[in-house]
């Protein structure tokens, strides 16, 4: 079951890839349901539609393809006392494994193909031709589309790609003469680090743009689909629409995060958000092995309309049980609907983004105590999770 629970989306944070006017919002439901630990990635990535990041935290070491069949991505963790390179070094050696990605959809009545969105990507296996983008950029996509630093427009296969997490692998067949980026590992990265953002802001025109800025913080959790799993990187490198699925990268040189969302209200500047990438290659290799994604799920469907009520009437807040699937991991726990679930383990869950957030930390199988409210009860219940898939 997927995990709708009723964004109630504000106009505070967007998904970055430059999409055109063809989409159309998602229409929204009184009580959202969605698999609980599937909510979702962003859906769809309007420039038009504001969305809060939401992002998979689970701290799974980075681990190269272990099949004879894929070439493992280049992996480099940060060397302290290596000497930083300046940032036209830096341009000079990741730019051109940045691309451009465009996203054709049929048109209205038609069977044509139109440019619906763009946004970016960065080459991790130059020897298999493998793109790591955001979902969001390539969501809904009848044919994907891949501009190179040489000049060469390649269509590309979408591997892969995960709503959950908002990630996505493409592959190109044409693999000559390509770069791939060295990835570095963001779970060493400090506040006050210097960074530097790539990418393909309003689409080819400015191809591989490059800002500077620090890392502003390393924890930053934010409510939208596909991001919520996350503890995000947030910088104030210039970030702006068609970024998205673009490297957020250090001054080794090394990629440490995935660009994919900014902060857009009046009066804010310099606020864009990067999944970091030690926590995203666990999918993205699934994605490649598997073409699909798997993550721990209590497989419940919640609704976040009642903490508008809770708010209103000084009531607990948490993720609300909506539905349970029969002979779930939840059910087997005892979780039933109309319970309201307010921590996992030791941490505290006031919504369905943080519930989420929280069962990410967590792997398949695992047992994890669960503090619920029933009524005007306290529960504590141990559930053992299960597995859904992106597909």
């Amino acid at each position: 079951m997927e995990n709708d629970h009723n964004d109630n989306r504000e106009m505070t944070i967007i998904p970055i890839s430059q999409y055109q006017p063809t989409y159309h919002k998602p229409k929204r439901k009184f009580f959202g349901f969605a698999s609980l630990c599937l909510i979702s990635a962003i859906i769809g990535g309007l420039t038009t539609v504001a969305a809060m990041p939401y992002i998979y935290p689970a701290r799974v070491p980075l681990q190269p393809a272990n099949t004879s069949s894929i070439t493992p991505v280049a992996y480099t963790a940060n060397q302290p006392g290596q000497p930083n390179f300046p940032v036209a070094q830096i341009s000079k050696n990741v730019g051109p494994a940045v691309v451009g990605v465009s996203n054709f959809q049929a048109s209205q009545g038609s069977a044509d193909f139109k440019e619906a969105g763009s946004g970016s990507g960065f080459i991790i296996d130059a020897k298999k031709g493998y793109i790591a983008t955001n979902n969001h950029v390539i969501d809904g996509a009848k044919k994907v589309t891949v501009s190179l630093s040489d000049g060469r427009n390649l269509e590309a296969k979408v591997i892969g790609a995960d709503p959950r997490t908002d990630l996505a692998v493409l592959q190109i067949s044409d693999v000559s003469n390509l770069t791939q980026v060295n990835l570095g590992d963001s779970s060493k990265v400090q506040v006050g680090e210097s960074v530097v953002a790539i990418g393909n802001p309003g689409g080819d025109e400015f191809a591989r743009s490059v800002t500077t800025g620090v890392i502003s913080a390393t924890n930053r959790t934010l409510d939208l689909q596909g991001e919520a799993g996350f503890d995000l990187l947030q910088t104030d490198a210039a970030i702006n629409p068609g970024n998205s699925g673009g490297p957020l990268v250090d001054y080794q040189g090394q990629v440490i995060g995935i660009n994919s969302a900014k902060y857009a209200v009046t009066g804010f500047e310099g606020m864009g958000f990067s999944i970091p990438i030690t926590d995203a290659m666990p999918t993205i290799q699934q994605l490649i092995q598997y073409g699909v994604a798997k993550h721990p799920a209590l497989l419940v469907s919640t609704s976040d309309q009642y903490n508008t009520y809770a708010k209103a009437n000084n009531k607990p807040l948490g993720a609300y049980i909506a539905e349970v699937t029969p002979n779930g991991p939840g059910a087997k726990a005892g979780i039933v609907k109309g319970d309201l679930i307010t921590k996992i383990g030791n941490e505290p869950v006031k919504s369905s983004s943080e519930l989420i957030h929280q069962l990410y930390k967590h792997k398949v199988g695992e047992k994890v105590d669960i503090t619920l409210i029933r009524g005007e009860e306290t529960k504590q219940v141990q559930a053992t999770l299960g597995e859904i898939s992106s597909q």
